[in-house]
């Protein structure tokens, strides 16, 4: 009987102990299959991290109409924000070295200061060529001046003086954020960069990629425009050289616009604007049919790798020029019924070392300042035609993603004059 029990309590324990290792085991397979799927949702959180990084840095390397690019890098420790950019500017003409130039092209301060999470001020201060004063070319700007205030999480307001949200360069125009010692001809002449108005706006953004701006602003004013003589390149072209910049405007004539951007695609930028309002006639007659200005653009730009392809192509148009045209009987710059530019460009990092990098780039460029006139008395002598088809190639070295030295050679098709090489140093921070 004594054996028996020892039997029976030998065969209990057997079994107690092999139920053990089986749920030893099961324990340690669970255990295993948690352990894969925890690496497995830490792989695709670190893959969609990655994601998002790439989509906000190509976000905030391209143009968005909900913010300017200088505000949105400005460090934000506390209230108040501080920011600025400059560029120092060599020019030497080719066939002309003794009008060799050297130029402290502009200085920018910024100065904003949040007010809550909701609510913010921003603005700009420029001086262009080192030195203002009445026997200087030098001035002393106001570039940004305005109110910022969240509506919601994608829905935005801003009022007073702010940038138009046109093609690429005039809300992101820090030297280290363009190629070429010099802006862009189209995004000078035809968008007269920086162009900023007086007014209000909305904007917001969807989840899928899509960026939009529209508001009401300040127009253009033709009361100053030089018919009698041939004035200055930026003086030809319509918008440079009658928008107001919020100096003591007349805003009897307001302007409506609307930009769209979408960056739902990573390394792909697809956007267009337009701009129209009724502009301040050249001359107060009052029977005057009014003058409308209207401007479109249309921008691409694809960022795979260390390739950068950019395009833009913007179209201008003057309503009812040949009433103003006809009171200037045998003017050399009438106003213009039309114009345009467009521009390709390329630039490749050939090489990348930390934060430095080489990139060689090259631009065509094509503008028409006054591609039609109306209005013109028969056999009316109109002075040279604004138009320039020019080539640029170039490298910008970056020594850090803020500071940028530049080289570029600038050819021009019609007056090879103009032909140029140019040095360039520009930082923003």
């Amino acid at each position: 009987m004594k054996k028996t029990l020892i039997a029976l309590a030998l065969t209990s324990f057997s079994l107690s102990a092999q139920a053990a290792d089986s749920s030893k085991q099961g324990i340690e397979q669970r255990l295993d299959a948690l352990s894969q799927q925890v690496e497995a949702l830490q792989a695709e959180i670190k893959q969609l991290k990655a994601q998002n990084e790439a989509l906000a840095a190509q976000q905030e390397q391209q143009a968005a109409p909900a913010a300017n690019s200088s505000t949105a890098s400005a460090a934000a420790t506390g209230a108040a924000t501080l920011w600025g950019y400059g560029e120092v500017v060599y020019s030497r003409p080719i066939h002309d070295p003794d009008s060799t130039t050297m130029d402290l092209a502009r200085a920018v301060v910024g100065v904003g200061y949040r007010f809550n999470e909701r609510t913010r001020f921003n603005s700009e201060f420029e001086i262009e060529h080192a030195v203002a004063s009445a026997d200087d070319e030098g001035e002393v700007e106001v570039e940004q001046f305005y109110i910022d205030h969240k509506l919601g999480a994608q829905l935005g307001a801003k009022a007073g003086l702010f940038l138009m949200p046109a093609g690429y360069i005039n809300q992101s125009h820090e030297p280290n954020r363009y190629y070429g010692v010099r802006r862009n001809f189209i995004e000078t002449l035809i968008i007269p960069s920086t162009w900023r108005e007086g007014g209000a706006a909305l904007y917001g953004s969807t989840a899928s990629g899509l960026s939009w701006e529209g508001g009401v602003t300040t127009g253009v004013n033709f009361a100053d425009w030089n018919f009698i003589e041939v004035p200055e390149l930026e003086d030809q072209a319509v918008l440079a050289a009658t928008h107001q910049e919020l100096m003591n405007a007349d805003a009897s004539h307001l302007q409506e616009y609307l930009a769209l951007n979408y960056n739902g695609i990573p390394g792909y930028n697809l956007g267009a604007s337009v701009y129209t309002g009724n502009a301040t006639a050249p001359t107060s007659t009052s029977d005057l049919s009014p003058l409308r200005v209207t401007l479109w653009e249309a921008h691409t730009r694809w960022t795979p790798g260390d390739l950068d392809l950019s395009a833009l192509y913007a179209r201008g148009t003057v309503s009812n020029t040949a009433e103003a045209n006809g009171l200037y009987p045998g003017a050399v710059n009438p106003i213009p019924s039309s114009f345009f530019g467009y521009y390709a460009q390329a630039a490749y990092a050939v090489w990348k070392n930390q934060e430095q990098r080489l990139v060689p780039f090259a631009r065509w460029e094509r503008y028409n300042l006054a591609h039609d006139y109306k209005g013109l008395i028969s056999g009316a002598t109109v002075g040279p035609k604004p138009t320039e088809t020019v080539w640029t190639f170039g490298a910008s070295y970056y020594l850090n993603p803020q500071v940028v030295i530049k080289a570029d050679y600038q050819m021009f098709d019609l007056d090879d004059s103009l032909d140029r090489w140019n040095l360039g140093l520009g930082l923003a921070f």
